[in-house]
């Protein structure tokens, strides 16, 4: 009988990535901080914010069930969303919304998901070069087995 290997693959392959997770803790963050919010025009800014966070977890796990560079491409719209969180942040500054203790702790968990997300890029992109003959999507998907899972979870 052969032994499991001590590390599980889950059977959704994106929760197997720490840039998910990373996208997952940014929501509940965002959340946290605009639950506070008081009942004025800020509110509708608050769910935009929320929205745009939870669109980073989304197009992550959207476009890990896809090709790879249909990933990538889901990747690239990930960090749009990352950028767009920037702005939003900004704008909740300027109007008073949040504190510049909360501002940094925004922007820092932005910068890291938009390295991260760049790293995956890179990665997955390098592994394509290294498989570029193949012309068959399913045949560079197989082999590539999402970044043989245990080099993606770095990121």
């Amino acid at each position: 009988m052969e032994q499991e290997s001590t590390k599980s693959v889950s059977f959704f392959r994106f929760e197997d990535l720490r840039i998910y997770h990373k996208a997952l803790d940014y929501i509940d963050w965002v959340y946290s901080t605009t639950s506070l919010f008081p009942e004025d025009p800020a509110r509708g800014l608050a769910g935009k914010f929320l929205a745009t966070a939870q669109a980073i977890a989304f197009y992550i796990a959207e476009g890990s069930s896809r090709n790879k560079s249909q990933f990538i491409y889901y990747l690239k719209l990930a960090k749009s969303a990352v950028r767009e969180c920037v702005v939003l942040t900004s704008v909740l500054e300027k109007q008073g919304s949040i504190t510049p203790a909360s501002v940094e702790a925004s922007r820092g968990q932005l910068v890291e998901m938009t390295k991260m997300i760049g790293a995956l890029i890179g990665s997955l992109q390098k592994a394509g070069q290294r498989n570029g003959s193949k012309n068959n999507d399913h045949e560079v998907e197989d082999e590539l087995e999402f970044v043989d899972q245990i080099n993606a979870r770095r990121y």
